[in-house]
């Protein structure tokens, strides 16, 4: 696009909402409709409703449309995500109608994909474009009626009926008011938090809601409260079969606003939009805001912007990425208070990537290799997760892995109380790979470290992975106190059972106890433990991060595991956040930082990290992996990445390798 020239715009998914968007784009001074993309092309309604647009067959089709430049997306919510992600494949950029993804898990993912492509990636909230939302922002910000306190803001209307088909009533297309008409109000409360802070919005640090759910399954009526950091509280409230007022009120020490929709502004085509303000006398003044342009041509306008200047999203008063990613972030907490889930956000529904495609291995990103005592090649990297809310958020990240060559999955009985298992066992049977992943188990957590709690928790963790084995085993802590060979015995009567087809071995055993394990079994005629999962880091961890953690980053632990070729799955081989930019030397740096890694030692250490990062045009946190990784003997380090772009980062390191001597610079200084 040149500056004399216009975007050339495709839609995608030709509704009501696209209507309205066309009619934004014939109104812009930037924008032109190339085309539209239709599931049904030869529909006579499309030359009515698009005059002078192209129809093309089916959305794959306007995204390969090379006269296609940027696409507006408006399509039903659980299809905004994955058409997102294809556009910005395609090199399009992108504008999706609210809600731009079904959480904030799948926004970040599609804000992901946006980054790598250089393409604009921007949701369409109309009215944060217009001059009265500039106005209402100017006359919060300016004190107009003090110290604002509260703000209040519904958006709610009655369907004739439930129809239990129409959008938005199906749950398998996310239906409900939350996420259709919701995210208003929760995005002007969060605009209005932040303009008193002189920000351009604040996420709220408090989310407590509740909703009905009807017959079909969706929120028919909702209410949720917002409390933000600066003790501004929002009341908000939304319908799909309940009328409301519709009016945004904000209360002050000095009086109160009031707009009526908002999000309309002075109207779709133009028109004048009132601002009241009424003093605590009861005096009003009306603040008139008279606009001709259409409302919708705002956000074409913007993007058109935001593509000239090189930008790939919106600035203030736009919603940017991090704005977006607040505002679902606070519609996800919302439903998770209302217990609102979608059937696509299921197992059941939910059998391909975010992209909508089969699961498979697309790169060599992660190289694989064998270990002795496992049947199938291993990725060189595990993948830790302990804290996803659900199924769909923990989705994303693991297809990524996996399509990346990454295949071997780290989880626990104690982790998430089971949900983790559970997860991860549900992802393996609705993607089909069970055979190919390398799946970890532990159990025998303190304060149950006992060898007869094994058998019991492996039932357990063997019924939430739906799966009759696992391929490594751990147990999770020892108790010195029980002799090592019941512990031994107990393991050895798994294998033999085959629900342990691998390895097994301790986590956060000490030498001793591991190498009085392996005599005991070698001189019973028992399985040996062959794995362990201690620590291991450049960055030497001087206090354990919990009680029973054990290092293995010492001389001697190296000597040990190198002489008996036994295979570390490290866990905190980066230092927990030791090597970034964020790790100082200040003593009032994070707690857990501070007593786990800060010692004179470590500081040399990382030093000689950046020292060779900066050499190598990398990252201190990168240098930390790659040394994990260049050892004496077989590493595996668990990673543990919560976003897209941290599993990207951690990966780059893969393709770092360093030599002996460079790991013994790093250790120690020496050349």
């Amino acid at each position: 696009m040149t500056s004399s020239s216009k975007l050339r715009w495709g839609i995608l998914g030709p509704g009501n909402i696209a209507k309205a968007f066309a009619g934004g784009i014939a109104h812009s001074e930037t924008g032109t409709l190339a085309a539209i993309g239709a599931r049904r092309p030869d529909d006579p309604r499309y030359g009515r409703d698009f005059p002078g647009a192209r129809v093309v067959a089916g959305y794959q089709a306007l995204l390969e449309d090379p006269d296609v430049e940027a696409v507006y997306i408006a399509t039903p919510h659980p299809l905004h995500a994955e058409w997102a992600i294809k556009a910005a494949r395609a090199g399009k950029h992108v504008l999706c109608e609210k809600p731009f993804a079904l959480s904030a898990h799948e926004a970040d993912a599609v804000f992901h994909e946006a980054r790598k492509a250089g393409a604009f990636m921007g949701e369409a909230f109309m009215y944060r474009f217009h001059p009265q939302t500039a106005k209402l922002v100017e006359l919060v910000a300016g004190g107009a009626i003090g110290k604002v306190r509260m703000i209040k803001s519904s958006f709610g209307f009655a369907m004739p009926a439930v129809m239990p088909e129409h959008r938005l009533y199906a749950n398998r297309l996310a239906g409900g008011g939350i996420l259709d008409v919701g995210c208003y109000p929760v995005s002007m409360a969060r605009l209005l938090a932040g303009a008193v802070e002189g920000r351009p919005f604040l996420d709220p640090v408090k989310v407590a809601g509740t909703a009905h759910l009807g017959a079909t399954g969706v929120d028919e009526w909702a209410s949720a409260i917002l409390h933000f950091e600066n003790d501004i509280i929002a009341e908000v409230s939304c319908s799909i079969s309940l009328s409301q007022d519709n009016m945004l009120r904000i209360f002050g020490t000095q009086g109160r606003i009031e707009v009526a929709d908002f999000w309309f502004a002075g109207g779709k085509e133009g028109g004048i939009g009132n601002i009241e303000i009424i003093r605590p006398d009861g005096t009003r003044e009306t603040v008139a805001v008279a606009e001709e342009r259409w409302l919708y041509a705002f956000e074409v306008d913007a993007v058109a912007a935001a593509v000239h200047a090189g930008r790939q999203a919106f600035t203030s008063p736009g919603m940017s990425w991090d704005d977006t990613l607040g505002n679902m972030r606070a519609l996800d907490r919302w439903r998770a208070a209302a217990g609102l889930v979608y059937e696509i956000e299921k197992p059941a529904l939910r059998r391909t990537t975010l992209a909508g495609e089969r699961l498979q291995r697309r790169s060599e990103t992660i190289a694989r290799k064998t270990l002795p005592g496992i049947a199938k090649p291993l990725s060189q990297v595990a993948l830790g997760f302990e804290d996803f809310p659900d199924f769909a958020s923990a989705a994303i990240l693991l297809d990524a892995f996996f399509e990346a060559g990454g295949n071997v999955f780290d989880t626990a009985f104690i982790y998430g109380g089971g949900r983790t298992e559970a997860i991860l066992g549900a992802w393996l049977e609705s993607r089909g790979v069970r055979d190919e992943a390398v799946v970890i188990g532990k159990g025998a957590h303190s304060p149950l470290t006992y060898p007869d709690v094994i058998a019991r928790q492996l039932d357990q963790s063997l019924e939430r992975l739906k799966s009759d084995h696992v391929d490594i085993y751990f147990m999770h802590r020892d108790n010195p106190d029980v002799p090592v060979g019941e512990f031994v015995d107990a393991m050895d009567a798994e294998v033999r059972a085959g629900r342990i087809r691998g390895l097994f071995g301790g986590s956060n055993w000490s030498m001793e106890r591991m190498q009085e394990a392996i005599d005991y079994a070698r001189r019973n005629g028992r399985t040996a433990p062959g794995v362990l999962s201690n620590n291991f880091s450049l960055a030497q961890m001087i206090d354990p991060i919990w009680p029973g953690c054990v290092s293995a980053s010492d001389g001697a632990w190296k000597a040990w595991l190198t002489e008996r070729q036994i295979p570390n799955f490290a866990w905190s081989s980066q230092g927990r956040g030791f090597f970034t930019e964020r790790a100082g030397r200040d003593k009032r740096d994070n707690e857990e930082l501070v007593r786990c890694w800060y010692s004179e030692d470590n500081f040399v250490r990382r030093d000689r990290a950046e020292e060779m990062a900066r050499a190598r045009g990398v990252k201190p946190i990168h240098v930390a992996l790659a040394y994990a990784l260049a050892q004496p003997f077989p590493v595996v380090p668990l990673i543990g990445p919560r976003r897209l772009m941290e599993l990207d980062d951690s990966l780059t390191a893969l393709a770092l390798e360093l030599s002996p001597a460079e790991v013994r610079w790093l250790e120690t200084g020496e050349h």
